[in-house]
């Protein structure tokens, strides 16, 4: 005897899962009007297609953050999909704000602690796969950073259009968040590699100087003056490439350095997302 499904039925489960109404059809038809066994079956169909998708560049996405009421503790996610398109679409902007929120509230220490976290009764990693089946794309969760302030506050900054988010640590007497914001914004534009040049790796300044030096070698300068033409050099990478020594992009007349000290505050560290990097 063939199990009557109505249609009330199949827009039930529609608006339970998300998917097609006729996949949502054949499922309750194939376990005989079952609900929960019909979501089931879908499920794991979700997982046959998020495998089939497993090869799938996800490159498009967004960049979401959370942050504690007392702005202590923040948190920065990038959640991906294949299209811009899907990128764009308000139930995946949501997802990916959920997976925000919940490395806020658990505080994972990587993506694999992320993954594992548990979502509206499942795994991040298991949600991850039932969005890929709804949607029909391959979706992921990249990457995560949690920032705890140590007696200063945490400034969250997300660039218009999601694609870009950064998390900065601010110290000092001024108004943090007017202040952490100014750099936050100056971290997202100018793609600093450290905030202040004693975290520039030595090996990274050593090449800048071996550049420098080979620059000026090759220009004919005389060799009892290249170290010093090097250590120029060196100071004009520092200037271009540390976020506090490079100039502000609010007032160019000043370094973000002289802003700060302008406005009794320090920036301690930053961690910036851009989509795809």
């Amino acid at each position: 005897m063939t199990t009557t499904i109505s249609a009330q039925d199949v827009k039930r489960l529609r608006e339970t899962t998300g998917v097609g109404m006729m996949d949502c059809k054949k499922a309750l038809q194939q376990t005989e009007g079952d609900f929960e066994a019909a979501i089931e079956l879908l499920r794991k169909k979700g997982q046959k297609v998020a495998a089939k998708r497993a090869d799938r560049d996800a490159k498009e996405g967004v960049v979401a953050v959370a942050t504690t009421e007392d702005n202590s503790v923040g948190a920065l996610v990038e959640v991906n999909s294949e299209t811009d398109f899907v990128a764009r679409n308000d139930e995946f902007v949501a997802f990916a704000q959920q997976i925000a929120d919940l490395a806020l509230a658990e505080r994972p220490a990587d993506r694999d602690a992320l993954l594992a976290l548990n979502l509206n009764g499942r795994s991040v990693e298991d949600a991850l796969t039932e969005m890929t089946g709804k949607i029909g794309e391959k979706i992921d969760a990249r990457r995560v950073a949690v920032m705890h302030a140590e007696g200063g506050e945490v400034v969250a900054y997300v660039h218009p259009g999601a694609k870009l988010g950064v998390l900065v640590e601010m110290a000092g007497e001024g108004d943090l968040q007017a202040v952490g914001r100014d750099v936050a914004m100056q971290a997202a534009a100018m793609n600093p590699i450290a905030a202040k040049r004693d975290e520039v790796p030595a090996e990274t300044q050593q090449k800048e100087m071996e550049i420098g030096a080979e620059q000026a070698r090759n220009e004919g300068k005389p060799e009892q003056i290249i170290e010093k033409i090097a250590t120029g050099k060196l100071e004009r990478f520092f200037k271009d490439h540390v976020l506090v020594e490079q100039p502000f992009v609010k007032d160019s007349s000043m370094t973000v350095k002289q802003m700060l000290a302008q406005n009794s505050a320090d920036v301690k560290r930053y961690v910036r997302f851009a989509l795809g990097d």
